[in-house]
């Protein structure tokens, strides 16, 4: 990969050479300021995934739910996500592939938590920020982050986002590249080109070919049957009914409630929420089929709700909050519903977000995510490299482990 040759026009904040490949095509690598330069049909068609296992339509990879972060203004280099995605064209100027990315001033928002890593080089009189971040904002939803289209330019395509990665962290002088949660595919090409590799956990719920949530629920052990249909039937005491909203039921009404949901929720436990209001207008015009409001109900005023995004074969649930507090409400909203939502639509399975082994008990199971880190810094690079050894053995060890408390059934029971 050649060096920056231009500056470019205003859309675009830098222009890469990168030579040509055996055959006809010659590719061109250019970092976009943003995606309103970029045509929403060509970038939905190159994040399209074909790869076995993975969902085939990535609701957070679209280009309508990253630009609705950046026209929102949640994403701007002012709150320390300047945007600066990757693209490889042809000759012609046909998109060829893309990767979401992001100068970062601060390590906020990406739940792939490095501020250790950060604390220590600056201690020793590096400085670690700016970084570049290949991810989605605030979203810690495993998916394509090398956005390339099943062709026999696929891998010649890949190699120059990688290398437009690595152009665009010595034009920007940042210290690292850091490309968070990774489908199968990317981990393969991080790691070939040099990347180190960073292992974490989640809980996901997988559906077995259930016709019902009583389905589901025979498949668990007695005491953990039991112990959710408790908890169902006293989230939902109190007169609180619940709702699913999908497509144009979901109205600016639906959005100020869920809004304020949010927003005293996140403001308690989190102490900065990162979406604003009008983020989520945005999303309900751009992509209202693709996401469902769970909201709860009491005395004709609604109290609680969850925000999922829905893909072609799982479901995300993304964001919740409640203006009242009830006992196992957030787990009624949050994890049963959505099961509920997966098994009716016939959708293989419920990703419940960031953290959180209470999901163990409400049938969630853990799973292994994946992110690649290129560090500039040789002293700091390997630092970490040896702490990552050792924190996958660790990870693997704990997945394994939580994996033996899941509650479904012996055989012989």
């Amino acid at each position: 990969m050649a060096g920056i040759l231009a500056t470019s026009p205003p859309e675009t904040y830098l222009q890469v050479s990168s030579g040509e490949f055996p055959g006809p095509v010659s590719f061109q690598v250019k970092i976009a300021q943003g995606l309103k330069p970029v045509s929403a049909d060509a970038w939905d068609a190159c994040a399209r995934s074909t790869d076995p296992g993975t969902d085939p339509s990535n609701p957070f990879v679209s280009h309508a739910f990253l630009s609705s972060l950046e026209d929102s203004g949640c994403v701007t280099g002012a709150k320390g996500w300047m945007p600066l995605h990757v693209l490889v064209e042809d000759s012609a100027g046909t998109l060829l592939g893309a990767a979401p990315c992001y100068l970062k001033s601060h390590s906020m928002g990406e739940y792939v938590f490095d501020h250790s890593w950060a604390d220590a080089y600056e201690r020793a009189g590096g400085r670690y920020y700016p970084k570049l971040q290949a991810s989605v904002p605030f979203t810690p939803v495993s998916g394509p982050r090398l956005l390339v289209p099943d062709s026999d330019k696929a891998d010649g395509v890949r190699a120059h986002l990688i290398g437009g990665l690595d152009a665009l962290r010595e034009q920007t002088k940042a210290s690292s590249i850091h490309a968070t949660f990774l489908q199968d595919k990317d981990v393969q090409s991080f790691e070939a080109a040099g990347f180190l590799l960073r292992d974490d956990q989640q809980f996901h719920w997988f559906n077995e070919d259930y016709g019902s949530f009583e389905d589901f629920l025979a498949a668990l052990s007695s005491r953990k049957r039991k112990a959710i249909r408790r908890e169902r039937r006293d989230a939902l005491a109190n007169g609180i009914t619940v709702e699913w909203l999908r497509g144009r039921d979901i109205t600016e009404a639906h959005w100020d409630a869920f809004f304020s949901f949010y927003m005293d929720t996140g403001s308690r436990k989190w102490g900065r929420p990162y979406l604003n209001r009008g983020f989520f207008s945005l999303i309900g015009e751009r992509m209202a089929d693709r996401i469902l409001l769970v909201m709860a109900k009491r005395a004709g005023s609604y109290i609680a709700g969850a925000i999922n995004f829905v893909g072609d074969t799982r479901l995300y649930g993304r964001n919740w909050g409640c203006v009242e507090d009830h006992p196992f409400l957030h787990f009624e909203v949050c994890y049963y519903q959505a099961i509920d939502y997966a098994v009716a639509h016939g959708l293989d399975r419920v990703e419940a977000g960031a953290q959180g082994e209470h999901k163990l008990a409400r049938g969630y199971r853990p799973v292994i995510t994946h992110s690649a880190h290129e560090i500039a810094d040789p002293g700091l690079r390997e630092a970490i490299a040896a702490y990552l050894d050792q924190e996958r053995a660790y990870m693997a060890k704990a997945v394994d482990e939580l994996a033996e408390a899941v509650p479904f059934r012996h055989t012989d029971e």
